[in-house]
């Protein structure tokens, strides 16, 4: 139950999740009075109360290189990563989703800027200081509620971006066109969650939870059409990578698109801390696509997926592909899902996949890197489990 609430639904009819960590974290940079002048960086969106809902500007109280990037944050450790976070002040001011305020036309600009925006604010107290942590978004640092705030410079806003929020275009299409520019998901999702996208009548807020899988599902939409089309792989291709405890394994086989996702809790894991052994979740999708929520899963599919169906595009090839994702005991507390997305596409990304002729072959490599028995993955396989021609042919 825990690994498929993942902390956010409150299946164990707790109001909060009892395994994610609580901690305060001490002022580093100045003594706060109720206001403060610093960079703007994104915006964040909650959920609760929807369709009244908290949102506000993500501030640095210390501003260091990638602060709020998480594409670049590959590679860093656990404490590196929640110190960047923790050098972020969230704002909080109340408002509805359909709000037009200041307020939240100021947190728009912040949101398109190409670079960090200076801001002014007045503070209804101090901030509080503990972070936060959840399966979807990136850790939280401090926060604080907002009396008032003024943008203290002028957001440098690309052409491309202030045309398409200015035309009367569906928040889906402004998604493509920025990602076909070259924006990255964290971007088009941070832009999305601050109400800025989408025919005017119908712009809103939409939570930054909620978004980044949202974003995740619309690039992949906007990628999968042309796969669909692209000729098959005429190999067996074997990825892998991994990252704080996260391995990945990703098999590509001959064949007409199919995605299949694994993840292998082990006990002492995020969501596995009173398992006695492994748990594996299955999520499917055929070629036609799937037609329900990923809910075994969450945002953890959706992140891996739109990594599968990049590389695809990058290849112009189709292939049926299974990801088996094992969960180490190290992997401990919950980043988000960038953790999957990043060490997803580096696995694609850091060195050539290696190659074999036929998927017997190929399944016996892929069973030395895993940590729980191959056949296990197999017997709840929906692809690995069913014979192809490319089965019995040798190229």
């Amino acid at each position: 139950m825990c690994i498929i609430c993942k902390g956010s639904r409150a299946l164990c009819g707790n109001r909060s999740c009892p395994l994610l960590p609580r901690f305060d974290i001490a002022p580093k940079a100045l003594e706060f009075r109720n206001d403060f002048f610093g960079p703007g960086y994104s915006v964040f969106v909650g959920r609760m109360g929807y369709p009244n809902v908290m949102t506000g500007p993500l501030v640095a109280i210390e501003d260091k290189p990638d602060i709020d990037s998480p594409a670049s944050w590959f590679g860093m450790e656990y404490s590196k990563v929640i110190e960047l976070r923790s050098s972020l002040l969230r704002s909080k001011h109340g408002e509805n989703v359909f709000s037009r305020s200041r307020f939240v036309r100021d947190s728009q600009e912040i949101a398109l800027a190409s670079r960090p925006t200076d801001v002014e604010m007045l503070f209804k107290g101090r901030p509080f200081f503990r972070a936060s942590f959840s399966d979807v978004h990136q850790p939280m640092g401090p926060s604080v509620s907002v009396q008032k705030m003024e943008l203290a410079g002028n957001p440098r806003v690309p052409l491309h971006i202030e045309k398409l929020v200015s035309d009367e275009l569906k928040a889906s299409e402004a998604g493509m066109r920025m990602y076909a520019k070259g924006d990255d998901v964290y971007r088009i999702s941070n832009i999305l969650s601050s109400g800025a996208l989408g025919l005017e009548r119908s712009k809103k807020l939409v939570p930054t939870r909620w978004c980044i899988t949202a974003t995740d599902s619309m690039i992949f939409d906007s990628l999968i059409g042309d796969v669909r089309i692209h000729p098959s792989i005429n190999e067996f291709l074997v990825f892998e990578s991994q990252y704080l405890d996260n391995h990945f394994v990703v098999l590509m086989m001959p064949g007409a698109w199919e995605f299949e996702n694994f993840e292998a809790w082990a006990p002492g894991s995020t969501w596995a801390q009173s398992l006695k052994q492994t748990e594996v979740i299955e999520e499917y999708e055929p070629f036609a696509g799937r037609t329900t929520y990923a809910d075994m899963q969450g945002g953890g599919y959706y992140a891996s997926r739109i990594a599968c169906v990049e590389k695809l595009a990058e290849m112009k090839r189709q292939a049926k592909v299974v990801v088996f994702r094992e969960i180490g005991e190290g992997y401990v507390i919950p980043l988000g899902v960038f953790v999957v997305r990043e060490t997803a596409r580096h696995a694609y990304g850091d060195a050539p996949p290696l190659k074999f002729s036929s998927k017997e072959e190929a399944l016996r490599y892929v069973a030395t890197r895993l940590r729980v028995p191959l056949a296990g993955y197999i017997k709840g396989s929906k692809i690995l489990n069913r014979k192809t021609l490319f089965d019995f042919s040798r190229f």
